[in-house]
C-alpha cells in the first residue's frame, strides 16, 4: 500500500532532486536493545567532508546549516560539531558561500544571480555568463537563457538582468529572467542596416529590432549599414529606441560583407596615427651581425591570393638524408617591445582575412612592404637550418639572424605543375623543387609514424570578380605543394620550442590538450550511431581516430565523421606553459614561422634573439622581462583575439554563401542533414556547402519526437525518420544576405518532392543543450 507523504516542515520548500549520483543516506539510529545497548535516541555520527561535499554537489542551488542537518539525521546538540565543520570546509575551498548562511558546490553559481547577455546560441535564444566570476576558477559557466515572455523585447547582448538558474550539464545553467536591471556605463554599439526608422541587426540570431525616432538617424538613409547605441525606454513594449552614431557603408555594395563582420565581432581596422608614423619610418637592413643567406637559393610558395610573404624554403640532399633551410621576416627588427606598432599588434593579436580584403595586425608599410619577402629584395631574417636523416628524423638545427634575397615568388599551383611535369618554375635553380619535395617525403614518413590526427575538412573558397559580385564558392584546393610547406613549417615550429627550452629563455607555446571526458563521450555516442567504435584506451591518441576516418573514407558520412571528430577535439591555445599538440603528436611547439600576421610568433622571435644574443635590448627587438611576465595574461588575450578573427571569417564565408544563393530561391539542391534541434531541422547543401534550417513549421503536421542523443527526429503518426547526415532533397526558400541566413523546405514527406541524395557536411552536429523530449506542429 502506497503512503503519502506529508508536506515539508514550515519555511522549508520541497526539493526536487536532479538526476545523478545519489547523496549518501542519513545513517540510521539503533534500535534500543541493540548490539551495544545504545538508546533509540542515541546521535547518528558527524558526518565526513566528503559526505558533506556529495551532499552540496547533489543539491541544484544552495542550502542551509539546517538542510544539512537534517538530511544527516543531526540533533540539536551537535549544530555547534556541524558549525566548525563547515567553517573547515569553506576556509579549504570545499564549499562555497552563498549570502549570509547558505553554502554551494564550489563553482556552483547561486539560485539568483545577475548575468549579462553575451550573444545568441544557434536556437536564437541569448547566452549570458555571470557578471560576478573569478577567472582563476576557470572559464565562466554558460548560461542559455529561456525566451522572453511573449510582448517582452529579446535580450540584447551586453544586457544584464537578475536571473534565476537552474544547472543543466557540466558547467551550464538555464536562466530565466527575474528582473531587467537598468544598463550601466557607456551603452552597447548596435550594428543593422536602417530601415524606415528602424535598425534591423546583421546578426541573424538577434531578433530584437530597434526604432529611431525623429531627429536621432544622423544623417543615414534607407539601406545605410550604421552603427547604433540605445536609449533609454520609457514604455514597456515595442521596439526599443535608438541613435545612429556612425553610417559604415552601404549595403549589397563591394564590401561591405566584410564591413559588417569587421564591425560586428570588434576586429579593430584602423591604425594609430603613431604606429603608422613608426611603419612609414622603417628602412632596409644591413648586412652588420647578420649572416648572409643572399646566395642561396630561397623562394617563398602561397596562395594566389595571398597579399604578404613571410616565409622562405630550400633544400638540398645531404648525404642519406637532407638539409633544409627556413627562413622567416624578422619583424622584431621593425616592431620594437612597447613601441606604439607593438602596442597595437598586441591589440589586434593577429591578421584577418576575407575575400576581399584583409585586417593586417602591421600597417601596410611593414605587412607587404619592409617585411615582406619580395623576390630579388634584400629582407632581414631570423632563419633555421635543420637537418634530417632519410626516415625524417631531425639530427641537428641551427638558428640564426641573416639576410636574405628570396630567388622568386612561387604558388602552390604552379610549384605543383612544375613537380608533376618534372621541369623547374621560372628563376628557380636546377634542383630546386625536387629538393623539396625530396625532404617533404622524409618529414611525411616521420610524421606518418607519430600517428597524428589528419581531419578531411574542406575549406571553402569565395570567388569573386573585379567588382566584388560572388561568382561562386568553391573547396579550396589540397595539394602535395601545400603539405610541403606545412611540414617544413612544423619541423621548424618544433625546433623553435626545443631551442627556447634548451635556452631557458621563455617560449609562448602552440598547445592542443586531449580530448576533453564531456567531448570523448559524446564523440563515442555519436560513432556508436553509425556502427564506428573508438578504441577503450585510458589515454586516447591521435591515430585512434585516424582509423575511425580511415573506415569512413568514402561512405556517405565520411565528413560528417571529419567534422564530428573536428568538434571532438579540444581547442589549440597559446600558453607559457607546455601541454604538448595532441593533434600533431608533438612533445613540444611553437608557432614561429608567420610574425607578420601572428602576435605570439614575434615573441618567440623576440625570445630567441635574447637567448641566442643575437641582438641587446629592446632597441635589437629582444624580448624583456616586462613581456615576459605578462605572458600569462598575453597568451590568453591572443588565444582570444585568434577566435574572434576565426569566427568573423566563418561569418563572412556565410554572408557572401547566402548573396550567391539569393538569386537561386526556389532551386532544389542535393543536401544533407546536418543538425537536429527542437526547432527544426540543418541542412547543408552539397554543391557549396551553403548551411540553413528546415523550420519545424515546414514539416508535415506530426508529433515529432527528439531521440535521447539529439541525433535523429521521428513522426509518431506519419513513421517519417530524418536522421544526421541523411540524404535529402530542399528547396530554398529564403536567403539574407544581411545576415548570412538560409531558409530551406524539405522535400521528403512533401508530395511535390522526390528523394535526393546527400553525401557529406561542411558543419558539424549541434552540440545542444538538454531539450524536450517532443514538438507538436500543428
Amino acid at each position: 500500500m502506497a503512503h503519502r507523504q506529508g508536506p515539508p516542515p514550515k519555511g522549508h520548500a520541497a526539493r526536487k532532486r536532479p538526476a545523478g549520483p545519489a547523496a549518501p543516506k542519513p545513517p540510521r539510529r539503533r534500535p534500543r536493545g541493540a548490539k551495544g545497548g545504545e538508546a533509540d535516541d542515541a546521535p547518528p555520527p558527524l558526518p565526513t567532508r566528503e559526505q558533506v561535499r556529495a551532499f552540496l554537489r547533489d543539491q541544484p542551488g544552495r542550502v542551509g546549516k539546517a538542510d544539512i542537518a537534517r538530511h544527516f539525521g543531526l540533533t540539536t546538540d551537535q549544530r555547534p560539531a556541524l558549525r566548525d565543520l563547515l567553517r573547515d570546509l569553506k576556509e579549504s575551498g570545499d564549499a562555497a558561500p552563498v549570502g549570509r548562511k547558505a553554502l554551494a558546490a564550489p563553482g556552483r553559481l547561486p539560485e539568483m544571480t545577475v548575468v549579462e547577455m553575451i550573444g545568441s546560441d544557434r536556437d536564437g535564444d541569448a547566452i549570458a555568463r555571470p557578471v560576478q566570476w573569478d577567472r582563476a576558477a576557470g572559464a565562466p559557466p554558460v548560461i542559455f537563457m529561456v525566451a522572453e515572455r511573449r510582448g517582452l523585447p529579446a535580450l540584447a547582448p551586453g544586457e544584464r538582468v537578475l536571473a534565476r538558474l537552474r544547472p543543466v550539464g557540466d558547467n551550464k545553467y538555464e536562466g530565466r529572467t527575474f528582473k531587467r536591471l537598468p544598463r550601466e556605463g557607456a551603452p552597447a554599439r548596435i550594428l543593422g542596416v536602417f530601415e524606415e526608422g528602424r535598425i534591423i541587426p546583421t546578426d541573424r540570431r538577434q531578433r530584437a529590432e530597434w526604432r529611431v525616432e525623429a531627429g536621432e538617424a544622423g544623417g543615414a538613409r534607407a539601406g545605410d549599414i550604421v552603427l547604433a547605441e540605445p536609449l533609454p525606454q520609457h514604455r514597456p513594449m515595442g521596439a526599443r529606441p535608438a541613435r545612429i552614431v556612425e553610417v559604415l557603408g552601404r549595403m549589397g555594395e563591394p564590401r561591405s560583407v566584410s564591413l559588417v563582420c569587421i564591425h560586428a565581432h570588434g576586429i579593430p581596422d584602423v591604425f594609430p596615427a603613431e604606429a603608422v608614423l613608426e611603419a612609414e619610418r622603417a628602412k632596409g637592413v644591413t648586412k652588420r651581425g647578420r649572416e648572409d643567406l643572399r646566395d642561396l637559393p630561397l623562394v617563398t610558395i602561397d596562395g594566389e591570393d595571398a597579399r604578404d610573404f613571410d616565409d622562405a624554403v630550400w633544400a638540398e640532399a645531404d648525404g642519406d638524408g637532407w638539409r633544409c633551410v627556413v627562413a622567416i621576416a624578422d619583424v622584431a627588427h621593425y616592431v620594437k617591445p612597447d613601441s606604439a606598432l607593438d602596442r597595437e599588434a598586441w591589440a589586434r593579436g593577429n591578421s584577418v582575412y576575407f575575400p576581399d580584403r584583409v585586417v593586417p595586425m602591421l600597417p601596410e608599410a611593414l605587412s607587404n612592404g619592409w617585411c615582406s619577402l619580395r623576390p630579388a629584395e634584400d629582407r632581414g631574417c631570423l632563419f633555421v637550418e635543420m637537418r634530417f636523416d632519410k626516415a625524417g628524423t631531425k639530427t641537428a638545427h641551427r638558428f640564426g639572424r641573416g639576410i636574405m634575397r628570396s630567388f622568386a615568388r612561387l604558388t602552390y599551383e604552379g610549384v605543383q605543375a612544375a613537380h608533376d611535369e618534372g621541369r623547374e618554375p621560372d628563376g628557380v635553380p636546377e634542383g630546386q623543387v625536387a629538393a623539396l619535395y625530396g625532404a617533404f617525403r622524409a618529414l611525411l614518413a616521420a610524421r606518418e609514424r607519430r600517428g597524428t590526427l589528419e581531419l578531411d575538412v574542406p575549406e571553402r573558397r569565395v570567388l569573386l570578380d573585379p567588382h566584388g559580385v560572388v561568382q561562386g564558392v568553391v573547396p579550396r584546393a589540397r595539394l602535395d605543394s601545400h603539405r610541403l610547406i606545412e611540414e617544413f613549417m612544423v619541423a621548424a615550429n618544433v625546433c623553435a620550442a626545443e631551442e627556447l627550452e634548451r635556452l631557458a629563455q621563455p617560449c609562448m607555446y602552440r598547445v592542443h590538450d586531449r580530448p576533453s571526458d564531456e567531448k570523448l563521450e559524446g564523440l563515442r555516442q555519436f560513432l556508436e550511431g553509425l556502427g564506428l567504435k573508438l578504441p577503450a584506451r585510458d589515454r586516447v591518441h591521435p591515430r585512434d581516430f585516424g582509423g575511425i576516418l580511415e573506415k569512413v573514407k568514402g561512405r556517405p558520412e565520411e565528413r560528417l565523421v571529419n567534422e564530428a571528430v573536428l568538434r571532438g577535439q579540444s581547442q589549440a591555445a597559446y600558453a607559457p606553459d607546455n601541454l604538448g599538440h595532441f593533434g600533431l603528436a608533438l612533445a613540444r611547439y611553437a608557432h614561429f614561422t608567420s610574425p607578420i600576421r601572428r602576435y605570439a610568433d614575434l615573441l618567440v622571435h623576440r625570445a630567441l634573439i635574447r637567448g641566442l644574443g643575437l641582438g641587446k635590448g629592446p632597441s635589437a627587438g629582444a624580448l624583456t622581462d616586462i613581456e615576459a611576465a605578462r605572458f600569462p595574461d598575453t597568451a590568453e588575450h591572443i588565444t582570444q583575439t585568434e577566435r574572434r578573427a576565426a569566427a568573423a571569417e566563418r561569418d563572412a564565408v556565410d554572408r557572401y554563401l547566402a548573396a550567391y544563393m539569393a538569386d537561386r530561391v526556389g532551386s532544389m539542391f542535393a543536401a544533407r542533414i546536418s543538425g537536429v534541434t527542437r526547432f527544426g531541422l540543418f541542412v547543408t547543401v552539397e554543391e557549396n556547402g551553403a548551411s540553413g534550417i528546415v523550420p519545424m513549421a515546414s514539416l508535415p503536421d506530426d508529433r515529432w519526437q527528439l531521440d535521447e542523443a539529439g541525433h535523429g527526429m521521428s513522426g509518431r503518426s506519419t513513421g517519417l525518420r530524418f536522421t544526421l547526415g541523411q540524404p535529402v532533397e530542399v528547396q530554398l526558400a529564403e536567403a539574407t544576405p544581411r545576415t548570412g541566413g538560409m531558409v530551406f523546405r524539405l522535400m521528403q514527406g512533401d508530395p511535390r518532392g522526390t528523394r535526393g541524395r546527400a553525401r557529406d557536411s561542411t558543419r558539424p552536429p549541434r552540440d545542444s543543450r538538454p531539450r524536450p523530449g517532443s514538438s507538436r506542429r500543428r
